[in-house]
């Protein structure tokens, strides 16, 4: 077939997107379909034709390697559904609504899943005051792969209440989601689709251990900088407890093709110390990413995912 692999973009994350779109393509090509290669552009000024470039590739389906926005939060995928394209990964509802983290949690949080209280807050109101007890986290509503998060503790440097002048994603963003910081391990759980089905199943747990600090930007995609523990040594009912809650979010927000819902879990309460903390529906496709490493420990070749994934935008939902 004729698959466009579309990357770039001009999030803050077009790096991750860059690479993991050259490596689908060359599973794709491995896989001898017919393969463009298509950076959307690094500027929003780039997106305005868009629509003119993917159809200038003539695909049966495009493969989406965005991450962030706007491949990610349903503006792409509805600019690919008025074009009649088939393609990749979620479509716009599940997009829009998972990109968002405040409104992943009001839709999720009522129908059973468990996640961290939170509240939107003004970053100039954090210059007076602390929306919460220390230790807290701060994160933009709309970012992926931990861009802008940063944790908020008595010890800090960014003072009491926050400076000014303290580097943090208060001076990017004008409105952030504080949530309680929740002690103890970093949990992520993938979910892939059955093509024809419509069926997903859960691959595994994967705790991630960060050699410092926690598990932000750097730590995600530099290599040496974490320990992927996979399956991760956890137990029992608390394994079954995340798979099954990454599977239930998936299921509920309708993603497609695969997601990775990521967790905190705090070991001195028990199974009620799981929390997701949110679902990524284009997840990364970079040798360090998750996904391709659990699709290995359930036997799939990387390239065997990436077909997986053409396979499921093509035959759709039954």
């Amino acid at each position: 077939m004729r698959v466009t692999i579309l990357m770039g973009g001009w999030s803050a994350e077009r790096a991750v997107s860059l690479v993991s779109g050259a490596d689908v393509a060359r599973a794709a090509r491995a896989l001898g379909h017919e393969v463009t290669e298509l950076d959307m552009g690094e500027r929003p000024e780039d997106g305005r034709n868009l629509a003119e470039r993917l159809l200038a590739t003539r695909p049966d389906v495009v493969f989406n390697a965005l991450h962030g926005t706007p491949g990610e939060d349903g503006r792409v995928q509805g600019l690919m559904d008025l074009l009649g394209l088939r393609y990749t990964h979620s479509g716009v509802t599940a997009s829009a609504i998972a990109i968002d983290k405040v409104l992943t949690k009001a839709f999720l949080v009522p129908r059973g899943v468990r996640m961290p209280e939170g509240c939107l807050v003004q970053s100039a109101d954090l210059f007076r005051a602390d929306p919460l007890p220390r230790p807290f986290v701060l994160k933009p509503v709309n970012e992926g792969s931990s861009v802008g998060v940063a944790v908020v503790r008595d010890d800090g440097n960014f003072g009491q209440p926050i400076g000014k002048m303290a580097e943090g994603p208060w001076r990017h963003y004008d409105m952030l989601l504080a949530e309680p910081f929740i002690a103890g391990l970093e949990l992520t759980v993938a979910v892939l689709e059955e093509p024809g089905t419509g069926a997903a199943q859960p691959l595994a747990v994967t705790e991630l251990r960060p050699a410092s600090g926690f598990y932000d930007y750097d730590a995600k995609y530099t290599e040496g900088l974490t320990t992927h523990i996979c399956p991760a040594v956890i137990p029992p009912a608390v394994e079954a407890a995340a798979l099954e809650a990454a599977a239930s979010a998936h299921r509920l927000l309708g993603c497609r093709g695969v997601s990775r819902a990521d967790f905190r879990w705090d070991p001195e309460r028990g199974d009620a110390g799981l929390f997701l903390l949110e679902v990524n529906t284009q997840p990364g496709m970079t040798p360090l990413s998750l996904v391709p490493e659990q699709a290995a420990y359930r036997g799939l070749t990387y390239e065997a995912l990436v077909g997986r994934l053409i396979d499921v935008a093509v035959r759709g939902q039954p």
